[in-house]
């Protein structure tokens, strides 16, 4: 285990230079789209370093709170994909944990302490991301229903019953905003530093990377996982692994990983429950796992990446007066060139095989005679 670990160790620190080619990359995306669009990209470029790594304030009140939520999200892509699931519904997932969450909330803490209305929370949170997930993997098991199609549109289902919940069973008692009541201070997750904004949910984040690092990488369920993303039919024949029971097992524990991001969301920043609670976490999150390779521990480390790149933006719009959206552009472009620099990488690719050089008439002929030794 000691030299498994000591492997993944060096794999993790052999990603350091194509990483630090990413931020180069990056930069040179905003620099080059700013300028496009009319701005100074020397401005634009310092606004989001200030905004995101540029100051203790922004990296521990910006940039590692919004990526504790993509970290949790990306990891359950990660999962989800690394079992050969297409798991899009994340996003509906963290909203199904917001909501038990707040529920939660609002009623243990009024008579309950901290130590009893938090677990409380975080575990009923991924318990509902867990249950949003089951719907559509009992649909892909007993109709045959793509996954993709319906995590999609359970996407949908759960935007329309926070607003509806928020303008009813779960409004706030003025009944003026759509939104919940707030949460009590028992019902919230402490921060790490005084004047800061970071919370605990950013090491929970990050001992679930460590975990399902580990749970993929030395045990046997995370042997079957790994079987059943690669090849089912393998998986059945030669492993002799129950694929709907792991198939079903993972399509939960995806869930539960981006319920559990809901949960921390609403009880380490917003403390209540509204329209628009989540700009896309569950989408981006897509994004965060194919840019850590679905290695849970370069999730975790992409995670905090893309949200320096969301702090940068928010700090870009409001001292350089770029727009915001400029990040979503580059996080694409960013996976855009991801995926061609694996089709340039990968042997047998479709890049790289009209990168090749063609034969010309004469090596043609001369592999035609090598062919056919009798003809001279």
């Amino acid at each position: 285990m000691i030299d498994a670990v000591r492997r993944s160790a060096l794999r993790a620190g052999g990603a350091l230079i194509p990483s630090v080619a990413l931020v180069a990359v990056i930069g040179a995306l905003v620099a080059a789209m700013t300028a496009i669009v009319g701005y100074d990209p020397r401005v634009a470029l310092g606004a989001l370093w200030r905004g995101s790594l540029g100051t203790e304030y922004a990296v521990l009140s910006a940039t590692l709170v919004r990526a504790t939520p993509l970290m949790l999200t990306g990891l359950a892509v990660t999962l989800a994909f690394t079992a050969g699931l297409m798991n899009i519904g994340a996003e509906g997932q963290l909203l199904a944990g917001a909501t038990a969450a707040v529920a939660v909330g609002l009623v243990t803490g009024q008579s309950a302490s901290r130590l009893v209305t938090l677990p409380f929370e975080l575990v009923l949170g991924a318990l509902a991301g867990a249950l949003w997930a089951f719907i559509p993997a009992w649909w892909r098991q007993r109709f045959g229903v793509l996954e993709v199609i319906s995590t999609i549109m359970m996407n949908f289902v759960a935007l329309y019953l926070v607003g509806y919940l928020v303008r009813g069973p779960l409004q706030e008692p003025l009944h003026i905003y759509p939104q919940s009541e707030t949460l009590p201070a028992v019902a919230r997750l402490p921060v790490l530093a005084g004047g800061m904004r970071l919370h605990w949910g950013f090491p929970i984040a990050a001992l679930c990377s460590v975990g399902l690092w580990w749970a993929l990488r030395f045990t046997a369920a995370g042997f079957r996982v790994r079987v059943l993303g690669i090849n089912p039919d393998a998986a059945v024949s030669a492993a002799q692994i129950d694929v709907r029971r792991t198939a079903m097992r993972a399509f939960l524990l995806s869930g539960a990983l981006a319920g559990l991001a809901g949960a921390i969301e609403v009880t380490g920043v917003t403390y209540s429950l509204y329209e628009n609670l989540s700009p896309g976490y569950g989408y981006t999150a897509i994004a965060v796992a194919l840019v850590g390779a679905l290695n849970p521990l370069l999730t975790a480390v992409s995670g905090i990446l893309f949200g320096a790149l969301e702090a940068g933006a928010a700090a870009m719009q409001r001292d350089a007066g770029v727009p915001s959206v400029l990040a979503s552009v580059v996080e694409a472009s960013i996976i855009l060139l991801l995926i061609a620099f694996r089709e340039l990488r990968v042997p047998g690719s479709v890049l790289r095989r009209l990168r090749a050089p063609r034969p010309n008439a004469a090596d043609r002929a001369s592999s035609t005679s090598r062919s056919m030794p009798g003809r001279s």
